[in-house]
């Protein structure tokens, strides 16, 4: 796996939430003999035993349940060990989410965009509007305990990572009831001292699905996050509004997310298994071309 992406002309890759345990003792070996570097895993890596497909939000942070707080706290620790072991700089984390018994507002803008698929980029749309602060206002009112306990389990891994050298990056997610809220990030960053080991993980992809939502401006979401940003997942969405797509396969504007990328950042491509060896290394290459 890692020859393979070493002979597309890789020197770092980023470990996913999709290594199995069984996949561990190749990538070992292929670390210490050179084959490649890492630059960043995603928790939970590698996955738990048993478990044999992408699985990043197994457990959540932002649940209370004693068995399942114990596990997330268990495999984000053992994440972080292994992710020290491979010498990666950075663990990328989702952050929970908020969960509905009955009525999950979060359904109303689904249909609302099936049916009217451009409304979230249009502001004249009033309807599409009023639906969407109505959806926010139920989802902030069922919230906080979540975000607590997620802010609560956030606590018991810091000082860990801190004494194992990985950052923990924040990502931006995609679904409307995904933690923390959009316009909740850069205070939610805010909180922690510059030198704690955290930052902001910015994917394109579910920017600017959130985008076509109306939840927030990809533009305006990466300039209030820039200061605290670690690394990017770079991924393209096509008309369909399918992200993971390679690079210039989609809408999105790659010049104006490359104005914002910085030296000491991590640039990781996140393509879908279905996208061709040709376009992987096109993407590479249009990436390449706007580090210059």
């Amino acid at each position: 796996m890692l020859r393979e992406m070493a002979a597309l002309g890789f020197e770092y890759v980023e470990l996913s939430h999709g290594v199995r345990i069984t996949l561990v003792p190749g990538i070992l070996k292929a670390v210490e003999e050179g084959v490649v570097k890492i630059s960043s895993t995603h928790n939970f890596c590698p996955l738990p035993t048993g478990v044999v497909q992408a699985a990043p939000n197994l457990f959540e942070p932002s649940v209370s349940e004693h068995r399942e707080h114990d596990q997330w706290l268990r495999h984000t620790k053992r994440s972080i060990d292994f992710a020290a072991q491979v010498k990666a700089r950075a663990l990328v984390c989702h952050l929970g989410s908020v969960t509905f018994f009955w009525f999950n507002p979060a359904r109303n803008i689904r249909n609302f965009l099936r049916d009217r698929p451009d409304a979230g980029r249009s502001p004249d749309d009033n309807g599409y509007r009023a639906l969407v602060q109505r959806s926010l206002t139920k989802l902030r009112k069922r919230m906080r305990p979540f975000w607590a306990q997620t802010k609560a389990s956030i606590n018991e891994v810091l000082e860990y990572a801190g004494q194992k050298g990985v950052k923990l990056g924040f990502e931006n997610r995609e679904k409307f009831e995904e933690l923390p809220l959009d316009d909740d990030y850069a205070e939610f960053i805010a909180e922690f001292p510059v030198t704690a080991p955290v930052g902001y993980w910015h994917d394109t992809g579910h920017a600017d699905i959130k985008e076509g939502m109306g939840l927030l401006k990809h533009r305006e979401h990466l300039e209030k996050m820039a200061p605290r940003l670690l690394g990017f997942h770079l991924h393209d969405v096509n008309a369909n509004g399918q992200d993971h797509q390679p690079i210039g396969g989609g809408h999105i504007d790659f010049n104006m997310v490359s104005s914002y990328w910085r030296p000491e950042h991590l640039l990781t491509l996140e393509l879908s298994p279905r996208v061709t060896v040709d376009e992987v290394r096109f993407s590479k290459e249009r990436i390449d071309a706007l580090r210059k």
